[in-house]
């Protein structure tokens, strides 16, 4: 039984040599990092040495790093944080209509409480066009966020643009850079990103822990009150482990970052030629080029994304037919749907998504199985056996 994983936007493998960085301080060092007895301060002094190594990866400032238990987590404090914070000056904000669900949800309850909230389209190619992140903007605008790149369709979004619009008019610039981190480059003051969010789970270190950055002079209210860890911005003993190897993990991935994106995107790249030459009828969603080297997103017309994924996990291969973090709902992908596609055809979605330890030995048995089981599933469906008769 062969084992091809193919969700790597949903979760990456640890790696061997996070791993190992991590060993120490699972069990040997388990001293609270806020303890003032030498065994605590261990633990403080590692967690001090992650955070200048995920400062390094960012350009930015250590003293701007803040570990968290997650990239929802950051995104919660960092959108609740800065409306509470700026309440007095506006109660507007500003995201596309393709976010995460860890965005998309939080903008809601901001709704919910007062805040009015404008969702700005992606154009069909999954990308917002900036000057509409601007003609959105009114005088009590306190916040835009807009996610680094798309964890569906993999589109790399204008953040450089975006940032010097709300420099420009002077409000706090928040990116989800869920999928980013590890995989672009990403300098925080070149962009003018004033909050960014990452998880280390995304990048081959462990999950459940997460960062932000928050960049200094950005007023920003806690979301977790109890106690004086991070420099009393985020109260709950830090997990010492799970920072030690989100450090260590993105370390790892910004030093091999050229090397691991040629791998990826030439495995990527063959995978989406020989799908497009054996399977007709689909629809490659997302831009062709702007958009993360690991991601293929297509839609198959006649078909159900849920039983092609059931089906390619039974010849061994691990896909999505969209986000994880709404696999089990048996609605069709928003981002889809904001892309134009009609329900039917977001029904039958396909992402595949590569990692560094992904094979070009792979491709053919990928590219067969894909064409197979979607041949497959058409010869059940009604639908297509009537457009077959008609063309």
């Amino acid at each position: 039984m062969k084992h091809i994983y193919l969700d790597n936007a949903a979760t990456t493998q640890l790696d061997q040599d996070v791993l190992e960085k991590m060993k120490p301080f699972i069990r040997d060092y388990y001293g609270n990092p806020s303890s003032i007895y030498s065994f605590g301060r261990e633990s403080l002094k590692a967690i001090e040495q992650a955070r200048e190594t995920v400062a390094s990866c960012f350009n930015c400032r250590s003293s701007e790093i803040y570990f968290t238990s997650c990239g929802t987590e950051s995104d919660n404090w960092a959108i609740k944080g800065i409306c509470s914070s700026h309440r007095a000056k506006g109660k507007h904000i500003i995201t596309t209509n393709i976010e995460h669900p860890a965005v998309l949800d939080t903008f809601r309850y901001m709704k919910k409480i007062g805040y009015d909230i404008t969702l700005v389209p992606v154009e069909k190619n999954g990308i917002v066009n900036a000057s509409d992140i601007e003609k959105a903007i009114r005088k009590d605008t306190i916040l835009i966020s807009v996610m680094f790149a798309n964890n569906e369709i993999g589109t790399i979004q204008p953040i450089a643009e975006i940032g010097a619009i709300a420099k420009k008019h002077n409000i706090v610039f928040h990116t989800d850079a869920v999928q980013a981190a590890g995989a672009i480059p990403i300098d925080v003051k070149a962009l003018n990103i004033d909050l960014m969010s990452v998880s280390a789970h995304k990048f081959h270190g462990p999950k459940g822990v997460g960062a932000l950055y928050i960049k200094r002079g950005i007023v920003i209210d806690n979301l977790l009150h109890g106690g004086g860890q991070e420099r009393t911005r985020r109260a709950a003993t830090e997990n010492v482990c799970g920072i030690v190897g989100l450090a260590e993990a993105l370390r790892l991935s910004v030093e091999n970052m050229e090397k691991n994106n040629a791998h990826i995107k030439a495995i990527r790249d063959a995978v989406k030629a020989g799908i497009e030459a054996k399977v007709p009828y689909i629809i490659y969603n997302g831009d062709e080029t702007n958009r993360l080297v690991n991601n293929i997103n297509f839609c198959f017309k006649f078909i159900e994304g849920e039983a092609l994924i059931l089906l390619l996990d039974m010849k061994g291969i691990c896909a999505s037919s969209g986000s994880a973090c709404a696999s089990k709902s048996l609605d069709p992908s928003h981002v889809l749907l904001a892309l134009g596609l009609p329900h039917e055809i977001a029904h039958g979605s396909l992402r595949l998504t590569f990692g560094k330890d992904s094979s070009m030995n792979d491709v053919d048995y990928i590219v067969n199985t894909v064409a197979q089981t979607v041949d497959r599933l058409r010869q059940m469906s009604p639908l297509y056996e009537s457009f077959i008769k008609e063309h």
